[in-house]
C-alpha cells in the first residue's frame, strides 16, 4: 500500500506551446497529464516516495493517457478508475512571459465528478500515512460526498490529512459556497498548504502573520503559505518563519504549488516527526526542499513532465548552498 494517497480530479492540461497573454492569443497546444492531487502523487513518486491516487477519468484516450503517465512515474493506479459513459476533464492553459497561467476548463459533467463513495476502498486510505485532497472535488456531487468520506476515513484512522485548496473561482457556481466548503476542509485537515491569494480568501486578511494564525486556529497543526519566487512561510502554532525561494528561469508556474506539497509531505514523513511535533528547524529544511522542488518544476512546461527527481533536487540544492 502507498504511504501517500491523493484523492482528486484527473485532468489533461492542454498547454499553449508559446507564451501568450491569454487563451485568446494562444494557437497551438500540447497535452500533459494533470489534476492537482495527481500532480502531488506524481511529485512524491518522482522524488522516490510511495504514492497512489483515487480518482475517475473517462474511458477515452485522454483517460488512458493519464493512467499511462502515472504508471510511468511509479504512482499506484489501483483506484484510478475509468468510466466509458463520461469524458475526461480538459483544461486549456496559456502562460505569459512571466509564467503566469490563464486557465479555461472544458467538459461539463466530466468523469472526475462521478466518483462515488462506494467506489473507494477504506483500507487503501487507512493503510496510508497521509491522505491528501483539494477543494475542486468538493464542487459537485457525488464527488463531494466521496471526498468527505475519504477525509472521515483518514481522520478515524489517525493518519495525516493534507489539504491544498487549489481554488479555481471559474469552476465554482457561487463563491459563498466555495468559502463554505473550503473553510470546512481547512477545519478537517492537519497539514494545510495554500497560496497568499487563497489565504486572503479564507481569512479576509492579506497580512501574512495574521492570516496564518487565523488558519491555524481553524484546525490544522501545520500551515504553509507559498509565495512564488519569494519562497514560503510556515507556521506550527508556536512560531513562524519565512523560508526563501530560489531564482530560476521560469517557463511555466502551473503545478509549482503541487510540487511544493509533494516535497513537503515526503519531507515530513522522512523527518520521523508528526505534523504537530515537528520543530521549526526541521520545518525550515523541509520547506527548503519543497521550494527547490517547486523551483525546478517552474523551469519546464506542463506539470508532470517537469516534476523533478530526488537526484535533481539534491543536485540543485548542492549548487545553491552558500
Amino acid at each position: 500500500m502507498p504511504d501517500i494517497v491523493c484523492l482528486g480530479e484527473p485532468i489533461v492540461d492542454m498547454v499553449a506551446t508559446q507564451p501568450s497573454r491569454s487563451l485568446l492569443e494562444a494557437t497551438e497546444f500540447t497535452k500533459a497529464a494533470g489534476g492537482a492531487p495527481l500532480n502531488v502523487a506524481t511529485g512524491v513518486a518522482r522524488l522516490g516516495g510511495s504514492s497512489g491516487v483515487i480518482g475517475k477519468a473517462g474511458g477515452d484516450h485522454f483517460g488512458d493517457y493519464i493512467r499511462q503517465s502515472l504508471e510511468e512515474c511509479g504512482v499506484d493506479v489501483t483506484y484510478f478508475l475509468q468510466d466509458p459513459e463520461y469524458a475526461t476533464q480538459l483544461a486549456f492553459v496559456a502562460v505569459d512571459e512571466d509564467g503566469v497561467p490563464d486557465f479555461s476548463f472544458h467538459v461539463k459533467h466530466s468523469a472526475c465528478q462521478m466518483l462515488w463513495p462506494s467506489e473507494i476502498d477504506e483500507n487503501y486510505i487507512r493503510d496510508a500515512q497521509v491522505f491528501h485532497f483539494g477543494t475542486i472535488s468538493l464542487i459537485n456531487q457525488p464527488f463531494r460526498d466521496t471526498t468527505r468520506e475519504g477525509v472521515r476515513i483518514a481522520a478515524e484512522a489517525g493518519i495525516i490529512v493534507s489539504l491544498d485548496p487549489n481554488l479555481r473561482p471559474s469552476l465554482w457556481p457561487d463563491m459563498n459556497e466555495a468559502f463554505r466548503w473550503m473553510s470546512e476542509a481547512i477545519h478537517d485537515c492537519d497539514v494545510l498548504k495554500l497560496s497568499q491569494e487563497e489565504m486572503e480568501f479564507a481569512t479576509g486578511t492579506s497580512v501574512l502573520e495574521e492570516g496564518v494564525r487565523t488558519l491555524y486556529d481553524m484546525g490544522p497543526e501545520l500551515v504553509a503559505v507559498t509565495m512564488g519566487a519569494e519562497g514560503a512561510y510556515i507556521y506550527n502554532g508556536d512560531d513562524g518563519q519565512h523560508v526563501p525561494g530560489f531564482q530560476v528561469t521560469v517557463a511555466d508556474t502551473v503545478g509549482c504549488g503541487d510540487a511544493f506539497v509533494a516535497g513537503m509531505l515526503l519531507g515530513l514523513l522522512e523527518s520521523g516527526q508528526s505534523e504537530a511535533e515537528v520543530d521549526l528547524y526541521t520545518l525550515g529544511k523541509i520547506a527548503t526542499f519543497a521550494n527547490a522542488t517547486a523551483a525546478l518544476t517552474a523551469t519546464g512546461s506542463g506539470v508532470i513532465p517537469s516534476l523533478p527527481t530526488r537526484q535533481q533536487v539534491e543536485e540543485f540544492l548542492n549548487s545553491h548552498r552558500q
